[in-house]
Order: structure tokens, then sequence, then C-alpha cells
């Protein structure tokens, strides 16, 4: 294994020397096209700059089609600058230039308010700003280079996220996050514009994370990521949402990229299909790394290896002169065994898998989608999107009977199929909406979407006390979600924007007929050029994780029932405020306080402290007793955000945020969230190093360093648990007892070179350098001594990565 690894860094080390000797006057196309907001109608002779810093390097207009063009820009990083008569200036920072790729630029420009004759001067979007009008606040778009930038992210936008203000990550070795206090399972995913199911490997029933993305950032545009008071458009979500966008593909050249790391093996190609017709293709599929070594017999130091793949593609086609339509896909399957049978000793590490479980356990998700988009006259715009996905998991948990014996596992004997799954959930969807643009200042968006789903779900598990197995899900069927919307937008001037929508959301499941109608506002004003206000208000409702309808249970006469199957919406009233001041065209400032009441929140019919907004904590499904729409819930907080953007080589971020999240159970009482820790705290960083000839050569190191409150547990009930001979805990001690505090800190290497027609990148992560013991949870085992013990999150993983695109 050893001169496996001192043969690949020869082979690496040569190869970049080689590169290095033939790196002169190395030289990429920058391109676009430039388009209106509203109406996605081309701009004719917009004015686009490239900037070496305050350096003017080139100019140039865009053409009748609204495309612009540089040949033979030097390798290094650039801004670009776009403006034109009557529209706010676009500034793209950090655009980075290497050989193996063009860099081709969608750019998206509003017209102002006010009516006039010269060149605006005022950013009409900035650093982070989101690309969606209509949100005004706690929202923010984000690139794949600042996915790729940030340290312990790992190019995954939910591990990016967790170092903004407000969000933090629930599970080190998994990726759900939680968002001003509400668990993980509000979150929703968004791509291309449609919704879609939990996008990450091993992902179990109704959560929203999992310890690897299915997601490929290569394909990825510059998406969206908003935290509250979403506009109209998006529903069925209470915590947060992801407004993911895919790229095209190089409708020029052919262009490919290869990328060999811990977390996968991986190629991406696009290119055009036609030249003549502007169509492209690009498509990416990734393979477990670990999986094919342990495939050639190389030492991994564990049999529990994860095997997953996963694919995303798009083909796009312009019809005609304005029209375009776009096929776009996701996917992803896996599959890992965790085996107690073959564990010899108590492993105080293990997180995943039960302590006396042999689990097998496979999933797949994946979506396909079809959009027609075109504008019509000079004010409006139409987009219909047809889509199918899919959600599959399949769990065998045999139940390993053993004793220990000198510090060791002895097994007894193992119980197979003691508990068996799977879920299997279809969705079909049609989307459609219509934008116009009335005025300079007025402008509405009204749109629908419809979901059709297709449920196959059955559970079993063996009850030791009647030795039978029980049911515990048995249900084929369908389910249908309407979601009808209408948002407006109103500028009486530059400096002021007010927004109003209302979003309807119906589910017909059976003899379920929730419904709800949520009216949205927000309001921005521009102080000046470097403050603003902004203030958010909206109702928000969600659908429970769908298998919770269908368990079943029985009643007070012995009869199996589904107790939960007219369950209402979560419901969620939210209140944002907010202060943003850009100091300079590099510092940002942000304060945002807010609000939320969260009602009808499932707790148990009897009285309990149990809460729905406690589930999601960890990678189980839940199966509560029959649940009632009486709880409540409120969260309140405070963020902070200073942000330096990446110019003059580095950049630099501070977010804090100061919460308290609690929700009662059926007893009546106010008890803590899980999710609860009061504080977080992220410091990041990065400094690039340029040198050699026309900068051909970087090397940059960043660093995170995250403070954050322990995470929140129930105590355990020792006397009671070794009578029962399982965990039981203190019901009325709910969330009281808090960890240690959390501490983790991260660091990023990465060194790029760029030769005459590739770029190659050598990277490592080190994830939890101090190799810190973060507490994940509390645990019971039955014989140990001591039988309480914890659980940690992920200790010290070093992560390496080469890539050439070319």
């Amino acid at each position: 294994m050893l001169q496996l690894k001192n043969k690949a860094v020869i082979f690496l080390l040569l190869l970049l020397c080689h590169v290095n000797g033939h790196a002169q006057d190395i030289t990429q196309t920058i391109r676009g096209t430039i388009l209106d907001t509203e109406t996605q109608i081309p701009q004719v002779a917009a004015t686009v700059a490239i900037y070496d810093g305050p350096a003017l390097v080139t100019a140039s207009t865009t053409n009748a089609d609204g495309m612009f063009r540089f040949d033979n820009i030097p390798v290094g990083r650039y801004a670009v600058v776009c403006s034109y008569i009557g529209y706010g200036e676009v500034l793209i920072p950090d655009v980075i230039v290497g050989a193996g790729k063009e860099v081709v630029l969608p750019v998206e420009m509003e017209e102002s308010a006010v009516a006039i004759d010269e060149i605006t001067i005022r950013a009409s979007r900035r650093n982070g700003e989101s690309l969606n009008k209509m949100a005004f606040i706690s929202s923010r778009s984000f690139s794949v280079e600042e996915s790729n930038r940030y340290a312990g992210s790992r190019g995954d936008p939910a591990r990016m996220a967790s170092n903004y203000a407000g969000v933090q990550g629930n599970d080190d070795q998994s990726n759900d996050i939680v968002i001003r206090g509400n668990s993980p399972l509000g979150v929703l995913w968004r791509y291309e514009g449609v919704n879609i199911p939990n996008p990450n490997h091993f992902g179990v029933s109704g959560s929203t994370g999992g310890p690897v993305t299915v997601l490929n950032n290569k394909v990825l545009a510059t998406s969206d990521f908003m935290t509250a008071a979403f506009p109209a458009e998006f529903g069925n979500s209470n915590a947060g949402v992801f407004d993911l966008r895919m790229r095209n593909g190089n409708n020029e050249k052919h262009e490919f990229s290869g990328q060999l790391g811990f977390l996968g093996s991986e190629l991406t190609a696009e290119g055009p299909i036609s030249k003549k017709g502007r169509s492209s293709y690009l498509a990416a599929y990734r393979y477990s790394t670990l999986y094919i070594l342990q495939t050639l017999n190389i030492e991994i130091g564990t049999d529990a290896i994860p095997q997953y793949q996963d694919l995303s593609f798009k083909l796009n086609f312009p019809v005609g002169r304005s029209g375009n339509l776009s096929i776009f896909g996701l996917g992803g399957t896996s599959y890992v065994e965790i085996l107690a049978s073959e564990q010899k000793e108590p492993d105080e590490n293990k997180v995943y898998g039960d302590e006396a479980m042999d689990e097998h356990f496979q999933t797949s998700m994946g979506v396909v989608g079809m959009s027609y988009s075109r504008p019509f006259g000079s004010g409006s715009f139409m987009k219909m999107t047809l889509s199918a996905s899919r959600e599959h998991q399949t769990n065998r948990l045999d139940k390993v009977y053993r004793h220990l014996e000198n510090g060791e596992y002895d097994v007894d004997t193992i119980h197979k199929s003691y508990n068996a799954y799977h879920s299997n959930v279809n969705k079909y969807s049609a989307n459609l909406f219509w934008n116009k643009k009335i005025s300079r200042q007025l402008s509405f968006k009204a749109g629908i979407t419809f979901d059709t789903y297709e449920f196959d779900m059955l559970d079993s598990i063996f009850n030791e006390t009647s030795q039978a197995y029980v049911h515990r899900l048995d249900h084929t069927g369908l389910a249908f979600l309407t979601q009808p919307y209408l948002q407006w937008k109103y500028k009486p001037s530059d400096r002021l924007t007010l927004n109003a929508g209302l979003h309807g959301q119906f589910l017909q499941l059976e003899e379920n007929r929730s419904r709800s109608l949520e009216p949205r506002m927000g309001i921005n004003y521009q102080i000046n050029e470097k403050h603003s206000l902004s203030y958010g208000i909206g109702l928000h409702s969600q659908m429970l994780p769908t298998y919770i309808y269908f368990t079943r249970m029985e009643d007070a006469f012995g009869e199996t029932v589904e107790a939960n199957r007219n369950l209402d919406f979560i419901n969620s009233f939210h209140n944002v405020l907010g202060w943003d001041y850009y100091m300079n065209s590099e510092w940002r400032f942000k304060v945002e306080t807010y609000y939320q009441h969260l009602y009808q929140v499932p707790v148990e019919y009897l009285p309990s402290s149990y809460s729905v907004l406690d589930e999601g904590h960890d990678m189980n499904r839940f199966f509560p007793d029959s649940l009632e729409n009486k709880g409540t819930g409120r969260n309140i907080g405070l963020e902070l955000t200073m942000e330096k953007f990446f110019k003059n080589s580095y950049f630099l971020m501070l977010t804090t945020s100061l919460f308290d999240a609690r929700r009662t159970g059926s007893d009546g009482i106010d008890y803590h969230t899980i999710f609860n820790g009061g504080y977080t705290l992220n410091m990041l960083g990065s400094k690039e190093f340029s040198w050699g000839m026309n900068r051909d050569q970087s090397f940059t190191i960043g660093g995170k360093i995250t403070f954050a409150g322990g995470k929140r547990y129930t105590p355990i009930d020792e006397e009671a648990s070794e009578i029962a001979g399982e965990a039981v805990y203190q019901d009325q001690q709910r969330n009281s007892e808090q960890f240690n505090p959390y501490f983790r800190a991260d660091l990023k290497l990465n060194y790029r070179i760029n030769g005459a027609k590739t770029t190659h990148e050598l990277g490592l992560d080190l994830v939890n350098v101090t190799d810190r013991e973060n507490v994940f949870k509390q645990t019971y085992i039955p014989g140990a001594e001591p039988p309480l013990g914890e659980k940690y999150q992920l200790g010290f993983l070093p992560l390496f990565y080469y890539k050439i695109e070319w």
C-alpha cells in the first residue's frame, strides 16, 4: 500500500513538473450572454468590462443576441462588470480563468425603476445578494467557487451553508442542517425549479440530509439559499430552501474534467450537440473511490465500505430565436453493510448502525425533467417544467444476541430480518409560471405546482413480547399536492422595493384535505449606497414525512388503525428584520433578528413531552404514537455577519448566532427543542499565493473554526433501563441536559497549475484537525460497565483529491 502511494506521488510530481516546463503565454476565453431578469430578453449593446484589480484589462459590447466574447485572456482571477442604459450595473467578482475550461457567464440585469438616459452606477446585485428578486431578506446567492473555497465544505452546498449565520450542522457525519433552531426536516431542496427528494446518499425516509451528497457542484450554476420568509413561489417548507440551478454545457467546444478523491472518482464532460443550433450537453458521473480500492484488494481498514454512484446531466436546445428546451436529470444509488456480528469490542466512536444489529441498507433517488421557456412580446416570460422523481430505501436489520466476555463480544445467535422495510415514493410533477413586467416599477409572477405521489411502503418488526411480527407500515396508494401562487413586486424608486404574495397549499390524501393560504410580504429600503433595511413576514406550512401518515398502531380495542392519516400541516409564522452595510466593494456587515411562531405542531394524543419538532436529530425514522395538531413552538434569534469578499487574493468571514428554540408537548409544558444549542460562531478565511509566468500557478491555504453550544439530550433512567433491558428516558426532563460545547477546526490546502490547455489541481481538506471528541448522543448498552456511554461525532479526517481539466 505504501509503495502504491509513493508511486502515485512521484507520478503527480513528474506530471506537474512537465506542465510547468511548458506553461507560457497561457490564455483562455471569457464569454456569455446578458438577459433582462424579468423577461429573459437579450440586452443588445450592453457594455462588458474585465478588471484585474483596479486595472481595466479589456471591454466590449454585446451583439444582437446579447452575447459577448473575449479571447486570449491570461489565466488568473478577474472581475467582470456589466452595464446598460437604464439598468443597474452588475458586478461578477472572483471569476477564475484557467487553461482547461472556457469561462461562460450567464448574466441577468434588472431595469431601473426610473427612466434615465445614461448608464446607472449602482450595482443591481452585489456580492452575496440573492438571484431571486423577490427575496429581500434571509437569502443569499452562492457560487461553485464558494462551495469549494470553505474549509470542511467538501464541495457540498449544505455543508457550505452551515457556515452562514443562523445555520449549523446537525452532525459532522451527515450534511443535514439546523436553520434558526428548526428541525432539518423543514429544509426544501429545489433543482431546476422542481421540488426534489433528499439529494443525498444513504438518506433515511423523510430526512433531508445524508453522509455524501448526490449533487455534483461541477454542473451547478450560481444558486440561492434562503433561511426564512421565502417568496410566495416556495412552499412545503418551514425552515429553509436550496434553490439550485444547473449551468448549460459549453456550446462551442468539448471540454472534460476528471477527479480522483477520497469521496469519489468522477468524470465530467460537456460540449456542443450542434454548433449551428447552439445546443449543448453536460454530464457528470461519480463512483465510490473506497469501493474501487476494495475491489482492487487494497486494504482500507474496515469492511463497512460504502458503495455509491451518481449521475447529473443536462441537454440544452435553443428553439427558434428566443425559446429554449432543456432536459435534465439527477440520480444516485448507494449500499452499505454495517455488521455488529463482526464487531469484537465496544466502539464508542460508532454512530451509525445499531449496537446489536447487522444492517443492510440500500437507497436511491432520482429526478428527470424537461422544461420549455420563452419570452412573449417585450414584457412577458413563461416556463413550463414536467418531471418525475423517485425515492427508494430498503433496510434489513438482523438482531445480534451477544454478551461481553473479557472486554470482547461473543455472539450467541442472530435473528434474521428482525426489522425489515422498504419505501418507494414516486412523484410526477408539473410546474408552470408566467412572469409579466407591466412597467419599470411593477411586475408580477403567477404559477402553479402540481404533484402526484405514488406510495409503496412496508415495515415489519419482531415483537419480543408477543413473539410475532408487527407491521408498522403497510400502504400503497396515491396523494396529490397542489401549490398555486401569485406575487407582485413594486419599485416606486430605485431606493424602495415592495413585494407581496399569496401561496396556496392543498393536500388530497384520501380523506385528508389539508389546506393552507399563506400571505407573504417583504420590503427593502436602500438608505444610500452603503446602507439598506429589509423586513420580511409570511406564513409557511409543511407536510410531515409522508410515511408518518400511514403509521399503523393498535387502538384501545386492539384494532390496527392508521391514526395519523388526517394530520394537518405544520404552520410557521416568520418575522425577520435586517440591516445591510456594504462598507465598500470588499467588506459587508449584516445584522438580522427574527421571531418564528410554529403552531399546529403534531404532539402525542396522550399527555407527554413529545413533539415532532425534535425529530430529524439523527439518521433514524420515527414512529410516534397517535398524534394531534395541538403543539406549538417558538424560535427567536439575533445573527451577525462580517464578510470580506475574495479580493486581493484573500477572503474572511465571521458569522455568529444567538438563538432560543422552544416548544410544547401535549402535557402543556414548555421545553427546549433538541436543537437549542443557544449559540454558534464561525470564523473562516483563505489566502491565495500566485506565481509563475502569467500567474499560472497558485497555492491556497484556508481554515475554519466553529464554536457552538453542545447538543441537548434527555437523561436516561438507569434503574428503569436495567429492568427494561433498554434505554428508558426521563420524559419530564426532555432535552433538559446539554453536552459540552462543540468545537471544530478545519484546514484546507490547494495547489493549482495551468498547462497550455490543461489545469491540474491538488487538494487536501483536513477535517477536525485537533481530533476533538464532540459528543453526538448518549447511549445505554445492557451488560456493559458502565452501561451509560457517549458516542462522538467525526474525528480527524483527511480528504484528498486530484483534478484535471482539459
